[in-house]
C-alpha cells in the first residue's frame, strides 16, 4: 500500500492525479488531498445544470468533471478529500463501508458519533459530512470521498444553487442534503491539516506494508500532460455533458420578454429559437442560424455573434445581456 503524499491544491491537477494513479501505478494506494475552491461534477452530469454559473464566474471557482458518477460537490481548502485505489475481483470491488472505515475510526477516537448511512454517506447527528463515489477500471477500483472539515458553507450553497427550470435532460441530478463541518463537533481544537495527519497515521498503523510516497518529476510530467489534454479542457468539463434542452426567459425593461430555447448535444448547440414580445428590425432567425453548431460556451457564442448589431434584432438589448440570457 502506497500512501501518496500530495501538496498541490489545483483542482485540475488533483483530478488528473487520481486517473494517473489508478491507471499508471500498479500498487494499491491511499491519498489525502485538498482543492482550492472548485465544483467537482459527476461523470454523467450536465455541468451547466449543476452549477450557479454567475456565482462561479464572480468567485473564480474552477469546475472539473471527475471519473466517478454521483452528484456535484463543492471543494475548498476546508474540505479534505481521500482516495483509495485497489486491485480486486469484480464481486468485492464496490464496498463503500470498507473504504470509509478508517475515517470513522478516527472520528470515533475523537469522541464523535459518526456513522455510515444510506448508500454512501457519512453523518454526524444526521447531517452529512462525507459523500463517496467509485469508478471501476479493469480489475481496479478508485473509491474517493469528501470530508467537510471547515468548509465555507455560504460558498457551498451559492456555487451549487442552480435554477432547476432551465434544463431538461436525462443526466444524473445531485441531491442536496443537510450538511455539517466536522470541526463544529470536536471537543478539541484542530485544523484540517492536523486532522489529515491523524488519518494518515491510522493508515500507517492499519497497513504494516504501507510506504510513504512522494510524486516524482516523471509523475508530475505525466499528470500535467493529462491536465492539458483532458482535465482543464471545456470538452471534458462541459462538453462531455449528455444531451439536454435549455430554456430561459429573459425579462428586460427596454426589450420586453425574450425566451430562449435550445437543444444541446455534446456541448454543441443543435437548434435554438427565440420567442417573445420584443421589437426588432431584422429577423432573429439570422442569429439562430449563426448559433447552430456553436459550443454552448460564452466565448464561442460571443465570437459567433460579434459581427451582429444585437439592437437590430432585440431593441435596446446589448450583446452582454443576450449572452447572459443563454446560460
Amino acid at each position: 500500500m502506497l500512501i501518496i503524499r500530495r501538496h498541490n491544491t489545483d483542482p485540475y491537477f488533483n483530478l488528473a492525479t487520481e486517473e494517473y494513479v489508478l491507471k499508471d501505478i500498479e500498487d494499491d494506494s491511499f491519498m489525502l488531498w485538498r482543492n482550492s475552491p472548485a465544483i467537482i461534477v459527476g461523470k454523467h452530469q450536465n455541468t451547466l445544470a449543476e452549477i450557479n454559473l454567475d456565482y462561479v464566474k464572480q468567485n473564480n471557482i474552477k469546475v472539473v468533471r471527475r471519473l466517478s458518477g454521483g452528484g456535484a460537490v463543492f471543494h475548498d481548502l476546508g474540505n479534505l478529500c481521500f482516495t483509495f485505489t485497489q486491485k480486486g475481483k469484480d464481486d468485492n470491488l464496490i464496498d463503500f463501508r470498507k473504504y470509509t472505515e478508517p475515517i470513522l475510526e478516527v472520528l470515533v477516537k475523537l469522541g464523535l458519533d459518526a456513522r455510515f448511512e444510506g448508500r454512501n454517506d457519512l453523518t454526524i447527528d444526521g447531517k452529512k459530512f462525507s459523500g463517496n463515489a467509485m469508478h471501476i477500471w479493469k480489475n481496479k477500483v478508485l473509491s474517493h470521498g469528501t470530508l467537510l472539515f471547515s468548509s465555507h458553507m455560504p460558498n457551498l450553497t451559492g456555487a451549487l444553487n442552480v435554477d432547476p427550470l432551465k434544463f431538461t435532460d436525462k443526466a444524473v441530478k445531485s441531491v442536496r442534503s443537510r450538511v455539517t463541518n466536522i470541526s463544529e463537533h470536536l471537543k478539541q481544537e484542530m485544523d484540517v491539516l492536523q486532522f489529515s495527519e491523524l488519518i494518515e497515521n491510522l493508515m500507517i498503523e492499519k497497513y504494516p506494508d504501507a510506504v510513504l510516497y512522494e510524486l516524482s518529476e516523471e509523475d508530475h510530467r505525466k499528470i500535467n500532460e493529462l491536465v492539458e489534454k483532458k482535465y482543464s479542457t471545456w470538452a471534458w468539463n462541459f462538453g462531455y455533458s449528455p444531451r439536454y434542452n435549455f430554456s430561459r426567459i429573459l425579462r428586460t425593461t427596454g426589450s420586453g420578454t425574450i425566451e430562449c430555447c435550445m437543444e444541446v448535444r455534446d456541448g454543441i448547440i443543435q437548434e435554438i429559437r427565440f420567442y417573445g414580445d420584443y421589437f426588432n428590425k431584422h429577423d432573429t432567425e439570422e442569429l439562430e442560424n449563426a448559433l447552430k453548431q456553436v459550443p454552448h460556451r460564452e466565448d464561442a457564442i460571443r465570437e459567433a455573434l460579434s459581427s451582429f448589431i444585437i439592437e437590430d434584432y432585440f431593441a435596446n438589448l446589448t450583446l452582454d445581456e443576450l449572452i447572459g440570457g443563454l446560460f
